[in-house]
């Protein structure tokens, strides 16, 4: 089973841990397999708002091995600059032992300092809080520190910028372990609908189209994502949401950009590209449970 741990220092903020820690959450609520763990490396660790934790396991304890992950959050910006924090050279050292058996080692806001006093940083891309950008490239000048950027995947070593950002890195790992499709389930249970990328040119049909908070319309995206094969004619959608077909077309090109027909298009032509990993099917198969007619009516939206 895939390990996803969590290292909480002292004066950890509490956004940095719990952004990340809910996406894994949600994801284990519709169906991954995978097992969420928490460690310290100090005794009784508090975070900035206050907010203390019960017994903690010490990360020493942490039986990881290779694909599995480690996230360091965010912490008091003080306690980063005090002896305390760079007198912590076992777990300086544990984090490089990690990468170095090919556990992703990932940080969140300033903790990529730990990264870098655990040697990781070494001529790596690399972020953290748009606040910390210039004391981190100095502190560690052969790391290549990257400003305005909202997470960096380096090898086995991934960094994100401050708070909310650790959110969009976890919501990103997941995509890479369980394909957009399943990222959108998750995004969508966490009200994010709109995945903020890296700085990558990638988009997800499933997650693109989400930057509004109308429900109605989101509601009518869900039920395309789900019911591709049918007819999905205007009467129908608007039905759905108890809007006149004229209104929900206007409010859907108002909130999304893109006409129903344009997005549902989009939508089959993003499943079929999937499907057609599989040898299995046909092209004939394919059509049918995109929602298309005939397989030439696929063919040629694919060539477009």
């Amino acid at each position: 089973m895939l390990k996803v741990a969590f290292i909480i220092p002292p004066t950890v903020e509490i956004l940095d841990l719990a952004g990340p820690m809910q996406v894994f959450t949600e994801a284990k609520f519709y169906g991954f397999d995978i097992s969420i763990e928490f460690y310290a490396f100090s005794d009784d660790p508090v975070s900035t708002s206050g907010l203390g934790f019960g017994k903690l396991e010490n990360y020493k304890n942490a039986k990881l091995k290779e694909n599995d992950f480690v996230l360091v959050p965010g912490m008091d910006m003080e306690y980063v600059n005090s002896f305390s924090f760079k007198a912590e050279k076992e777990f300086f050292k544990w984090l490089k032992d990690c990468s170095d058996k090919k556990i992703t080692v990932c940080s969140i806001c300033n903790g990529a300092f730990a990264l870098g006093y655990a040697g990781l940083l070494q001529d790596t891309e690399c972020t953290t809080h748009w606040r910390r950008v210039k004391a981190l490239q100095e502190l560690f000048p052969t790391a290549r520190v990257i400003a305005d950027i909202l997470y960096v995947k380096s090898n086995n070593v991934y960094t994100s910028a401050g708070i909310s950002a650790g959110i969009d890195l976890a919501l990103a790992i997941l995509e890479d372990l369980k394909g957009p499709l399943f990222t959108h389930k998750v995004a969508r249970g966490l009200v994010v609908y709109h995945r903020r990328s890296g700085r990558h040119n990638q988009q997800s049909i499933y997650l693109d189209y989400r930057n509004h908070i109308n429900p109605q319309v989101h509601e009518v995206q869900d039920y395309l994502i789900d019911n591709l094969s049918k007819e999905n004619d205007i009467a129908t959608l608007a039905s759905l949401v108890g809007m006149s077909p004229r209104n929900l077309s206007r409010v859907f090109k108002e909130k999304t950009g893109s006409t129903i027909l344009e997005y549902l298009t989009l939508l089959r032509k993003e499943f079929a590209n999937t499907m057609m990993n599989n040898p299995e099917y046909t092209i004939e198969y394919i059509a049918s449970k995109c929602g298309f007619k005939t397989s030439r009516q696929l063919q040629r939206i694919l060539k477009n």
